[in-house]
């Protein structure tokens, strides 16, 4: 579910009600944990965070021209998404947070290779998602998206 938007107000503005304190929550936490360098943007219909263009010229390789992307979040039809694309990178980073997610909620990790599903609004454990944050550089993604992606 792609919702289409020129800022995070307009963003929160169309989510149902229910969900937008939630979402603000949520883009507020990953916001104010990420190391400097990350710069907010829209693409793919979330609201997202990547390395800009003025420090990786090179983009993104999937869409020339754009901010390489690192942490997403999105409001679909039955949860929302954080996507991590270092945690895709990086199975020691996956490791760990597979590793503390039980220890922050009673639920079983819903999770794809980047996607964390969380389908009770009310149950995110939005410590576990500012201690993430803060677990990966800009440098350190530039390194491991060269050494893993960039063809």
């Amino acid at each position: 579910m792609q919702i289409s938007s020129t800022s995070i107000e307009d963003y929160v503005s169309k989510l149902p009600e229910e969900r937008q304190e939630v979402f603000k929550k949520l883009f507020d936490t990953i916001n104010n944990n990420l190391p400097e360098g990350f710069e907010e943007n829209i693409s793919y219909g979330m609201i997202g965070w990547g390395v800009p263009l003025g420090k990786y010229p090179a983009g993104y390789h999937c869409t020339p021209g754009s901010p390489l992307p690192f942490i997403s979040v999105a409001s679909q039809k039955n949860f929302i998404a954080v996507y991590h694309m270092g945690m895709y990178a990086k199975p020691e980073l996956l490791n760990w947070f597979t590793e503390e997610f039980p220890k922050h909620s009673k639920r079983k990790l819903d999770m794809g290779k980047s996607c964390i599903r969380f389908k009770k609004m009310d149950e995110i454990p939005f410590e576990l998602i500012a201690e993430l944050s803060k677990k990966m550089t800009v440098d350190e993604w530039i390194r491991l998206y060269e050494a893993n992606y960039k063809k």
